[in-house]
């Protein structure tokens, strides 16, 4: 007793150190019938060799599953039949039983560790297809009585479907890993929701932990899912079927299928709850993640609350839909959005039941986003958008309706209608239509707005003429009595906290505005080092005189005292003070003694000395300056020319952001932080498409020159005409070899985390450099992603990488002709001082 004790150790020892499970191991064929079994380092090939079925290892190998994965990938496991009771060695059988069931049975203590659902199929085979489908059949009959696709681990494969019957309670759905080496049930689901209208509801895809929605879809439209616009991407390489079959046979359901010549594809719900559409790179032997969900913060479930729009091209994420503020100012001013907002005005017949009518309301469209969330609609396929206007109108509970089908262009087909509040919506690409009820006095087109807002706009104008009028009058009259016309007098009217200097001290500080004190020249003017009787360091940027420079510069003078000075940031250069003389007008800052970082990064002898640590110090010091700007200063501001020589370097190395000349003020509304300017200002290489080609002025204008910067402080490189530095780094992210972008000067003396940072970087930039400014990550997002050296989503190709010379041809061309066409462009090369 005590030596066969001893030798099912000694197997099981033996077993539990044998190496991971690969193609390699040995095949017995396809398919399983009652006079074979699988055991120990056996598995089961499909046909073709795609995939295989047998046990593999996980948890360090002290535990042993059954599985089937990609033969080209082994450690791609895609279905796991004993999730819930793992086998402590790799000694087991699986076999298909007198009753047609499959089962796997630990061989040492003889125990059942899992088995397939009852088929009372006395003559039945086991058999692993192409699909990666795991199916029991009757011999006699060739029905098929159990498959895997139909209980779903982690992974969705083409022709897998996942949803449920409304009539039998079947469900198919995925579930996490517990860990990526734990394939044990976690913590999330993807699920298929019908609402709580069951047949009458819209059908989407959610994804659940425990009790709460963390993502979803959005309701299918008859081309995609309304929250996924990406799907029509992937059209020329998968095919997507939706079946909503809730009043016949009870099926709703959603699957895809690989296109002819496409390659191996998978969709993985990870242990982090994360939807991930995965593409085989035959080239690289890797998988390639093709989209992620969420992919950014306004995927968040209810990341705005009820009545909230989520915008991630806004620093402010979080707005109000047309007719409604926020439940709670004062949460919401903290960024505790969960509240949601609430109607400015009540509906006429809110809460009056689904018949009387809503004579006093009306609907707002609100254009290209996600649907709200379908828990409580009700869907007419057959019905015409004037149909579903006029219900909607009729029920005094409906708070919106929109097209079910998106399909033949124009305003849609079919009618959902919600009923309730309307939850996690947001700004997409190629969005929908939602048309949301109002009262009619809340309608931005009724008559009674229309006349209040002429009135408005008549007093603001008449209040604005009278102010400029006033101003030249106070102008005039100083112009009379004194040689000194000053501009400070408007400043201080517009500002009231920026500090001025007499002439006379400027000119003693600068040395008489000597050339010895010069240390920069732009456009702009001049800029001298000087020193205040206190004994304080400072640069004076002395601003060209008017009649030798352009009328903008009167402008960019006011403009920089205003926002400048009402900011305060470690990461922004400060502003002590101003001085108006005259035609003269001049800015001081604070001196900084390494001057800007161009004068590092681009210079042959001192980029050396710029080594890694300090790089990527000074990249997450501008990231905190241009987040500041954005989202967390008083002004919510743009800052427009982001730039290498417009980051000055104090004697610690600190970045710090200067120039604000042409910086753009946001104000703090609901609507979508963007608008247009027929003037084009800025930077050759540093803007952003949309920007030079349309005069889209965004914050995503800001996070794109921040993408370019970070590429050349990497590289050491210049982003220009001669040398397109974005292209360059997208060849080299796409071959796998990122971390060659780095700067030859500092690369030999980078420890291989030091490189793999300097590879993450390259990732994180590429994703602000993305041509759609939806795409790009929000200044909020882009730091994370810098600290954890992660980035979740996979960039899109920039249009100056495309495999069509004409589009890129044409791209710059339109931004060329944009640029030499009237519009104004200031190509700067500013010295730091």
């Amino acid at each position: 007793m005590a030596a066969s004790h001893l030798l099912v150790l000694v197997l099981a020892l033996l077993s539990a150190s044998a190496p991971p499970l690969t193609s390699s191991a040995a095949t017995i064929g396809s398919t399983l019938t009652q006079s074979r079994t699988l055991s120990g380092n056996q598995t089961l090939a499909s046909p073709s060799d795609a995939f295989r079925l047998g046990l593999f290892p996980a948890s360090n190998r002290s535990r042993w599953f059954l599985g089937i994965w990609f033969t080209v990938s082994p450690d791609t496991v895609v279905w796991v039949a004993n999730r819930d009771r793992p086998l402590t060695t790799s000694s087991s059988v699986v076999e298909v039983t007198a009753g047609g069931l499959l089962t796997l049975r630990d061989a040492v203590t003889n125990e059942t560790a899992w088995s397939s659902s009852n088929s009372n199929s006395a003559g039945a085979a086991a058999e692993l297809r192409d699909t990666g489908n795991l199916v029991i059949t009757d011999s006699s009959t060739g029905a098929v009585v159990w498959q895997s696709f139909e209980h779903p681990s982690n992974t969705f494969l083409p022709e897998m479907r996942v949803g449920r019957n409304l009539r039998t309670g079947a469900e198919w759905s995925l579930s996490s890993w517990r860990a990526a080496d734990d394939p044990s049930p976690g913590s999330f689901r993807y699920v298929m929701s019908a609402g709580s209208g069951g047949a009458a509801a819209s059908p989407e895809l959610h994804v659940w932990s425990g009790g709460r929605k963390t993502y979803r879809t959005g309701p299918w439209n008859g081309v995609r899912f309304s929250g996924i616009p990406e799907m029509t991407t992937f059209e020329d390489m998968f095919e997507f079927q939706f079946t909503d079959d809730a009043g016949g046979s009870g099926e709703v359901s959603y699957m895809f299928r690989n296109r002819d010549g496409s390659p191996l594809s998978r969709v993985l719900l990870n242990e982090s709850g994360v939807m991930q559409r995965m593409v085989w790179d035959e080239a690289s032997g890797s998988w390639s993640n093709f989209w992620s969900g969420p992919r950014d913060q306004c995927d968040a479930y209810a990341r705005c609350g009820a009545f909230g729009v989520c915008d991630v091209s806004n620093a402010v994420v979080c707005g109000c839909a047309a007719g409604f503020a926020p439940r709670s100012p004062a949460e919401w001013y903290m960024r505790n959005n969960s509240g949601g907002c609430a109607r400015r005005t009540p509906l006429r017949c809110a809460g009056g039941g689904s018949g009387g009518g809503g004579g006093g309301d009306g609907f707002y469209a609100l254009r290209g986003v996600k649907l709200p969330d379908t828990h409580a609609t009700a869907v007419d396929a057959g019905a015409t958008m004037q149909e579903c206007e006029r219900r909607c109108m009729d029920n005094c509970n409906c708070t919106a309706y929109a097209a079910a089908d998106i399909r033949g262009g124009g305003s849609g087909s079919g009618c959902i209608q919600w009923f309730g509040d309307l939850v996690d919506m947001r700004y997409v690409d190629s969005g929908q239509d939602l048309y949301v009820r109002l009262a009619k006095s809340d309608l931005p087109d009724a008559p009674k707005n229309t006349r209040r807002l002429v009135a408005v706009i008549t007093m603001v104008v008449t209040g604005f003429v009278l102010l400029l009028v006033s101003l030249a009058f106070v102008i005039w009259r100083k112009a009379r009595h004194s040689e000194r016309v000053t501009m400070l007098d408007a400043v201080e009217l517009m500002s009231g906290e920026c500090p001025t200097y007499p002439m006379e001290t400027i000119r003693t500080a600068t040395n008489g505005f000597c050339r010895e004190n010069i240390i920069g020249r732009g456009g702009f003017g001049v800029v001298y080092k000087g020193q205040l009787p206190d004994g304080q360091q400072v640069a004076v940027k002395k601003l060209s005189a008017p009649e030798n420079a352009a009328q903008g510069r009167l402008n960019e003078f006011m403009n920089e005292v205003v926002l400048i000075a009402n900011l305060q940031h470690r990461n922004l250069v400060r502003l002590l003070g101003c001085c108006v003389h005259c035609s003269e007008r001049m800015l001081v800052y604070e001196y900084m003694s390494n001057k800007s970082l161009d004068a590092f990064i681009f210079d042959e002898r001192r980029r050396a000395s710029l080594r890694w640590k300090a790089r990527l110090d000074i990249v997450l010091g501008i990231a905190r300056g241009v987040l500041y700007l954005h989202q967390d200063s008083r002004l919510s501001i743009v800052h427009r020319d982001l730039k290498a020589a417009n980051v000055l370097l104090d004697a610690h190395m600190a970045a710090k952001i200067s120039d604000f000349g042409i910086a753009r003020l946001f104000s703090g509304s609901a609507d979508r932080q963007e608008t247009v300017t027929r003037t084009i200002i800025g930077t050759f290489g540093y803007m952003a498409p949309e920007y030079a080609m349309d005069g889209t002025v965004s914050f995503m204008q800001d996070v794109y020159s921040f993408g370019v910067l970070l590429l050349e402080i990497v590289s050491g490189r210049r982003n220009q005409r001669s040398f397109n530095l974005i292209a360059h780094a997208w060849g080299l992210w796409e071959g796998g070899r990122s971390q060659d972008l780095t700067d030859p000067a500092i690369c030999g003396g980078c420890t291989p985390g030091e490189l793999a940072q300097a590879a993450a970087c390259v990732h994180v930039a590429l994703l602000c450099v993305q041509d759609c400014p939806s795409r790009r990550p929000p200044m909020a997002d882009v730091i994370p992603m810098l600290l954890q050296q992660k980035a979740p989503a996979r960039p899109q190709r920039p249009v100056v990488c495309s495999n069509d010379p004409a589009a890129a041809a044409a791209l710059a061309a339109q931004a060329e002709m944009m640029i030499t066409g009237g519009n104004e462009l200031t190509i700067t090369s500013l010295q730091g001082r």
